[in-house]
């Protein structure tokens, strides 16, 4: 395909060649306004003329899905083609697609790739790409049969699988992890159980000591039979890091402050917008020898006494709606820049108009019940602030508290010129509004 540059099938990823912002001659780091991010100044090349399909893996029905990379898409002049093993839930309601929707076992590379060949009728596809946590490796393989750019299948396994992750950053940063089932007698309790390949705060707890380690473990294991992991406690405050790659420039789109839910639970209660903390590198650092550098990519980290420690990396775009929000601070295309990393092009350089404050604040259930209230989606100014709300639970879905992310009824998002016009705002927002359990 002209101008489509394909992606490095073999990056150096098994180690740190020197300090990322100076020694490292296959990326370059400079500051822009966006507080620490670091970016990279590289001529723009020739948009590539594609007139094939964009193939979309994905599992659940999600907002940045339909709402996000389908508009994007169309927006890019591509043909999208939804790969999904629930095509139902594309069919109709809030997730409707109208596009061709392809079923297919999207777990598992081999049918990805046969779905496509069969699809594209003797043209070529633009790009196959997915946003879910768990078809990243899949959809990367699948990519690198047809020759497309996409991320190390590698790297997007250990990223997802967090044993892995810990044994490939052990010469980095040592973190104590075992198998639940399997934690020795002198373990550096307080420990976090979780899923070894979980989202959204599901089933992951704090525990004190082997006795509760052992209830825990029990109480998950008749719900799900996932692996599960301990990993040792990490104190400090968290943040989280959004990058976007093209598999040679990484570029920092920015930061999060992240607030969650006391202990034993970590529910993500508010993120807000904030500069990179100062030792911003170590994360790059650690994301370099895990191999990460291409698309999307939303790290979860602590900050304690100077030091940066990885909790989580989620190799795609960040969800509950921050993505959005991202992309309206920003003021960039930001689901196009993504796609179009996908087909073969540099990623696009940061811009930030003047500097803003933002805040996404999700709603809460706080118990069990039918949800016979809620708002609908809203977009409004108050004052300099701008307002967004989408709906994540509709009016009439049954609610089970779960302790996770997936208790969000909705998500509150607002842009304004400081904190102190955003928190005003969002009061007023929450006070005009109702959502009501029974």
């Amino acid at each position: 395909m002209p101008g489509v540059r394909p992606c490095q099938r073999d990056p150096p990823v098994d180690k740190i060649h020197g300090p990322i912002l100076a020694d490292a001659p296959h990326r370059h780091y400079d500051h822009c306004e966006l507080g620490k991010a670091y970016l990279t100044h590289e001529p723009e090349l020739e948009r590539p003329i594609v007139a094939a399909s964009l193939y979309l893996v994905a599992g659940k029905a999600t907002d940045a899905v339909t709402h996000g990379f389908v508009p994007a898409a169309a927006r890019l002049g591509l043909d999208a083609v939804l790969l999904t093993d629930r095509p139902a839930a594309y069919r109709s309601g809030a997730h409707a697609f109208d596009g061709p929707v392809v079923e297919c076992d999207v777990t598992d590379f081999r049918d990805i790739v046969h779905r496509v060949a069969g699809a594209h009728a003797g043209g070529e596809p633009a790009a196959v790409f997915s946003n879910s946590d768990f078809l990243q490796a899949p959809a990367a393989l699948a990519a690198a049969y047809f020759g497309l750019p996409a991320k190390d299948w590698r790297a997007a396994t250990r990223a997802k699988n967090k044993a892995l992750m810990r044994r490939h950053l052990a010469g980095i940063d040592p973190v104590f992890s075992a198998e639940a089932r399997e934690v020795p007698p002198d373990a550096p309790y307080p420990l976090v159980l979780k899923p070894r390949e979980g989202v959204a705060s599901e089933d992951v707890f704090l525990v004190e000591d082997a006795a509760e380690l052992a209830a825990r473990t029990g109480e998950i294991a008749a719900r799900r039979r996932d692996p599960l992991v301990a990993e040792e406690y990490l104190p400090g405050r968290l943040h989280t890091l959004e990058t976007l790659g093209d598999g040679r420039e990484l570029r920092v789109l920015g930061s999060f402050r992240t607030t969650v839910s006391p202990p034993p639970f970590f529910v993500e209660e508010r993120l807000e917008w904030a500069a990179p903390p100062p030792e911003t590198p170590q994360v790059l650092r650690q994301l370099e020898a895990l191999g990460v550098g291409f698309g999307a990519c939303h790290t979860e980290f602590v900050v304690h006494e100077g030091r940066a420690r990885i909790i989580e990396v989620n190799y795609r775009l960040i969800g509950d709606h921050c993505d959005f929000l991202l992309a309206d601070l920003l003021g960039i295309p930001l689901f196009e820049q993504i796609l179009q990393v996908h087909l073969g092009e540099p990623v696009p350089a940061v811009h930030v108009p003047r500097p803003r404050h933002a805040v996404a604040e999700p709603v809460i259930a706080d118990r069990s019940g039918t949800l016979t209230a809620a708002p609908g989606p809203v977009r409004v100014d108050d004052g300099e602030v701008r307002l967004s709300y989408r709906p994540q639970r509709a009016v009439g879905d049954s609610v089970a508290v779960t302790r996770t992310n997936r208790d969000y009824l909705g998500t509150v998002r607002a842009i304004g010129p400081g904190p102190d016009e955003v928190e005003a705002a969002l009061a007023r927002f929450r006070a005009d509004h109702s959502w009501t359990i029974t």
